[in-house]
């Protein structure tokens, strides 16, 4: 009998792991091995991560992609990792150390190398830039806040519904690693982008992101440019950055679907 492809979700700054509910179902009826595990410290709930917003406070970039990295090592195969946001900049590290049989990164925070630096993205990540303790704190985004980094290409009614449902407080940390990747030679936003011998990359942005703009996502494709392996970019251009939990994430799995069957990725039915 085969085994059944193991996929990894890798959440982001803000959006606690069972966001990928709708994911995980759809992929396990496609025949895979779906799990979304939650980064280091974060609790199983929405509710407790709002009651404990300092047991995820102090993760850095290492922490997550050595916590993935553990769980990745007790799979039978290596598995397919799925992350957006920050977790897509943690799925290229795992792909690039050769972790994952491929990846998808969905409006992937910036690796280092990547210079733009539109001035959405600079409010967007102002709750957590505006005070240099939240460092090593966590934050919590307010519902307006929500709406212009995560919903703006969406009603604010659902906008709303999606932060009520989905929203944890984050650490400050790996945005302030990422912020200054250009300028440290060792840091954990560096991905290795000419492993040639790595599994296919799969880059996804929204047009709308004000988080992650197109620009970054172009930027980063540009980083892989001495690799020989595959590495694939599609562009939905009137999505924003919640476009993994609104009413247009059908769309978006699909398109990851269709890319992981022309890869080779198939099943295990």
């Amino acid at each position: 009998m085969t085994v059944p492809l193991p996929v990894v979700f890798i959440h982001g700054l803000w959006l606690h792991s069972t966001s990928w509910q709708p994911w995980t179902e759809l992929f396990r009826d496609e025949g895979y091995d779906p799990s979304a595990p939650g980064w280091p410290g974060t609790p199983d709930t929405v509710e407790e991560a709002r009651q404990n917003p300092e047991s995820i406070a102090g993760h850095g970039i290492d922490d997550v992609v050595e916590h993935y990295a553990a769980l990745i090592a007790d799979l039978p195969t290596r598995p397919v990792v799925i992350g957006h946001s920050f977790g897509g900049m943690i799925a290229q590290k795992l792909l690039g150390q050769d972790r994952a049989a491929a990846a998808v990164a969905i409006d992937a925070a910036q690796i280092k190398g990547v210079l733009p630096l539109p001035l959405s993205a600079l409010r967007a990540t102002f709750p957590v830039f505006k005070n240099p303790a939240n460092k090593n704190r966590s934050v919590s985004l307010t519902a307006e806040q929500f709406r212009f980094a995560f919903g703006n290409a969406v009603s604010e009614e659902e906008s709303t519904a999606l932060y009520e449902r989905w929203t944890i407080p984050a650490p400050g940390k790996p945005l302030y690693e990422a912020a200054s990747a250009n300028f440290n030679p060792h840091s954990p936003a560096k991905v290795d982008t000419e492993n040639s011998g790595r599994g296919p990359l799969l880059l996804i942005s929204g047009g709308k992101d004000h988080t992650v703009p197109e620009t970054v996502t172009r930027a980063t494709l540009k980083q892989y440019r001495h690799s020989e392996a595959v590495t694939d970019i599609t562009d939905f251009p009137d999505r924003g950055h919640s476009l993994t939990i609104d009413d247009g994430w059908r769309e978006v799995a699909d398109t990851v679907l269709t890319w992981l069957r022309q890869q080779g990725l198939e099943t295990g039915r």
